[in-house]
């Protein structure tokens, strides 16, 4: 699904979709995750083109009943029509996963498993040293990291994935940032680490998912959380190289989530009771 999507079911005003398939590809209580969060497929229903409706586009965000029919004609024509049921079921619990420092038994947990994935793997042992990687070079594409570990870029982020459903890594726009419970992992076992100024991830909401071009212009400031975003003007970071409107449009709708606000507009939010 694209970001613009995906934030609209968040936001409530998309609620289903339309596929092509050869047979279903999802299954009713499926949660899938997103750059959103969590999606929830609430219903699979196979349905002719001819009953679709102008009440179907509206809720599938199409910009009209004709739009929705040519795009099902684009591609596999051939193929039956499916209407999923979607619904947007919270945050990716990894977030907060992630931003939890484990204690000392969970750590033990974590690094037997860590163990056992080194075990188990044909090429020897890679937890911690793409652990280390990622900790050593944050928000680097991928396919550079994989070459550096001499690996192929596939393998490498199913590896990278294992690590995130631990919540030990988070992904960004461009490569991955060790979270704050993979740094504990790392500092438990006394790995060295980089510079102390990093020795830990900062505190606070990760940005949105805005493209490449706008995140790298915001990491390069040292501007990683929405909370510092908000330490800036809308003009401060609408300047920067890269950002335009469709990042500055995802960052003002995860700030309003947060309940937070650009430098010169904060006054200006109303109280909430």
């Amino acid at each position: 699904m694209r970001p613009a999507e995906l934030e609209a079911i968040r936001a409530g005003d998309v609620d289903v979709a339309f596929r092509r398939w050869d047979r279903p590809r999802v299954r009713v209580g499926t949660r899938m995750r997103t750059a959103v969060g969590l999606v929830e497929i609430t219903s699979v229903d196979r349905v002719p083109v001819s009953s679709l409706t102008a009440a179907d586009a509206r809720r599938a965000g199409a910009a009209s009943l004709a739009a929705l029919r040519q795009g099902l004609d684009r591609v596999h024509p051939e193929r039956p029509v499916y209407r999923i049921g979607l619904r947007y079921a919270g945050p990716d619990p990894r977030q907060a996963l992630r931003e939890a420092v484990p204690d000392t038994t969970e750590i033990d947990a974590i690094v037997a498993w860590l163990d056992r994935l080194d075990r188990a793997s044909p090429t020897g042992p890679w937890t911690r040293t793409t652990l280390l990687l990622i900790d050593e070079l944050p928000a680097i594409r991928a396919p550079d990291l994989a070459q550096r570990m001499g690996r192929d870029t596939p393998s490498f982020k199913q590896n990278v994935r294992k690590l995130k459903e631990r919540g030990l890594t988070e992904s960004l726009d461009i490569g991955y940032r060790l979270s704050a419970r993979g740094a504990a992992v790392l500092d438990h076992e006394g790995h060295p680490r980089p510079a102390p100024s990093r020795s830990a991830p900062e505190p606070g909401t990760p940005l949105p998912h805005i493209g490449a071009a706008a995140t790298r212009a915001l990491t390069a400031q040292g501007v990683v959380r929405l909370e510092q975003v908000a330490t800036l003007s809308e003009g401060e970071v609408r300047a920067l190289h890269g950002v335009g409107p469709y990042a500055l449009r995802h960052l003002r709708t995860a700030m309003d989530a947060a309940g937070l606000a650009f430098r010169d507009e904060a006054g200006a939010r109303p109280e909430t009771s």
